[in-house]
């Protein structure tokens, strides 16, 4: 904890720093940190390859291993993010409200950064980057604790940008990594108080559970993605196929990837054929119900347990429902809040699922693979917020900032 408590200061004081920051301070040591990600892309793959060797050797899936793998193209992209963030408005001193009162008083609400923000969280390294990158942009300091699968990826990152931020003339500890990644450090971290204004789990069930149970300071829960897409009816099936195996197959281990498919009952028999034909070329496990298996072959039976599981694998579990309202019921019981979808052509049915599905990102006809900073113009994202307060969805620069009220009067007294 003695480590953490001085990490915690540095990041206090850095914070301060940061709240009396330019924007256009602040951009530069951003486009600070891509340009040195980019100039140094082949040290960071070197470190990356570290941590898939160790991955590989200890029997990790390779849908798990996609996920921590770096490649030019992947790290190109995470510094083209970190210039998107540089070219977002400033979050930070907008007039959010306010007026004049009876008395004189003129009242101002105005957003101002957090202060300090804890991340603990799995597997991506590109988290790294982009956590950092949001806060920076909106003048928080922030502490970020990855898991030991990307240690020496998450290390190479933080050392880069914290070289790059101190280049650009502003404190270093901006940006701090916990290099310990044993449960204490995550323990440590939960119970850092007065110095963590909140903490952002971001990983499976089991982290986000532990962190909302044993944190004393402030957390933003941000939750699994057992996702559905149900298929209604008057679908599309061309369209539906495609949707589906995009969901599934494009990243299997992401949040935002589809784990359950719901089929209503008058267009099982052409669309469950056609699906299958589309995860078999990418060897999905499919697990579906009494009625799945009897009209697709190859069908492990389903359990409770498969349609309350995210998979983050080439896993899909698949039931025939008779009616909207079955399917609403299922995904009432199962979901996590994330992102829910219903692929129709039904008006009706659409708005019935959009009012009734009660999830961070609800869609009509199209991949919950949208789920995303990036995808919906945050330009990255520090978590997908699967709660309602204060945040909901994917958190990019508004969801890091709170309000003080800024209150000038002439000599007022009550």
């Amino acid at each position: 904890m003695n480590s953490l408590l001085e990490t915690g200061k540095r990041a206090r004081a850095a914070s301060r720093v940061l709240g009396c920051t330019t924007t256009a301070q602040r951009n530069d040591a951003l486009y600070a940190v891509a340009d040195t990600l980019d100039a140094h892309c082949t040290d960071i793959l070197t470190e990356n390859e570290k941590d898939l060797a160790a991955a590989r050797s200890n029997g990790m899936t390779e849908s798990l291993q996609d996920r921590l793998r770096l490649t030019e193209e992947r790290i190109a992209s995470i510094a083209g993010a970190v210039r998107f963030v540089a070219k977002l408005e400033d979050p930070v001193g907008r007039v959010l409200g306010g007026g004049s009162r009876p008395n004189g008083l003129k009242i101002e609400k105005v957003s101002v950064p957090l202060g300090v923000v804890g991340m603990i969280y799995e597997a991506r390294p590109n988290v790294t980057v982009d956590a950092a990158a949001l806060c920076l942009k909106s003048a928080n300091a922030c502490i970020l604790r990855g898991g030991k699968e990307a240690i020496c990826s998450n290390m190479a990152f933080a050392n880069l940008m914290r070289d790059a931020i101190e280049t650009a003339g502003l404190p270093r500890d901006c940006v701090q990594l916990v290099e310990d990644t044993t449960r204490a450090s995550a323990a440590d971290l939960m119970t850092l108080d007065g110095y963590l204004d909140a903490l952002i789990p971001r990983g499976g069930k089991g982290l986000i559970r532990s962190v909302v149970e044993n944190a004393s300071v402030p957390v933003i829960e941000t939750g699994a993605g057992n996702c559905h897409i149900y298929v209604d009816a008057s679908a599309d099936l061309e369209m539906a196929v495609r949707i589906c195996d995009n969901a599934k197959t494009s990243r299997p281990s992401v949040c935002n990837a589809v784990e359950t498919v719901l089929v209503h009952r008058d267009i099982a028999p052409a669309f469950l054929p056609r699906l299958k034909a589309a995860l078999d070329s990418h060897a999905v496990e499919l697990r579906g119900c009494v009625r799945t298996a009897a009209l697709i072959g190859g069908v492990v039976p389903a359990t409770e347990l498969d349609y309350a599981t995210e998979f983050d694998d080439y896993i899909l579990a698949l039931r025939v429902v008779d009616s909207l309202d079955e399917a609403i019921e299922h995904i009432q019981k199962y979901t996590t809040g994330h992102s829910e979808a219903i692929l129709t052509n039904d008006y009706t049915n659409a708005q019935a699922f959009t009012a009734r599905v009660d999830a961070a990102a609800v869609y009509i006809n199209a991949s919950t693979r949208f789920t995303d900073g990036g995808e919906f113009g945050f330009g990255a994202e520090i978590g997908i917020s699967t709660q309602k307060l204060h945040a909901r969805g994917p958190m990019g620069l508004a969801e890091l900032c709170s309000c003080k009220y800024i209150v000038t009067g002439n000599g007022q007294i009550r």
